[in-house]
C-alpha cells in the first residue's frame, strides 16, 4: 500500500474540521443591557432599523434583554382565589 495517499486523506480530513468563529467581546451581555435601558432602548432602535449591519448576536441579546426586563425574574405576585368566581 502507497502511503502517499493514506497521507493525503488525512491531511484532507484534517483540514475539513469545523473551524470556530470569532467571538466577539465587545457585545454586551444580556445582563448587561437589561440593566441599562439606555443604551437598550438606543440598540432595540438600531436592530429594528438597521438589523443587516448589526449582528444577529447583538440583536438576539438585545431581543432576549427586552424579554427579561418586561417578564422580570418570572415570579408572578398575583395568586388567584381558591375558589372560581360566581357570576
Amino acid at each position: 500500500m502507497k502511503p502517499i495517499p493514506i497521507l493525503a486523506l488525512t491531511v484532507a480530513l484534517t483540514a475539513c474540521g469545523q473551524s470556530e468563529a470569532p467571538r466577539q467581546t465587545d457585545i454586551p451581555t444580556v445582563e448587561e443591557l437589561a440593566s441599562n435601558p439606555e443604551q437598550l432602548k438606543g440598540l432595540r432602535q438600531r436592530c429594528k432599523t438597521d438589523r443587516p449591519n448589526l449582528s444577529d448576536e447583538l440583536c438576539n441579546r438585545v431581543a432576549e434583554a427586552t424579554r427579561k426586563r418586561f417578564y422580570g425574574d418570572g415570579n408572578v405576585p398575583y395568586t388567584p382565589s381558591e375558589e372560581p368566581p360566581k357570576f
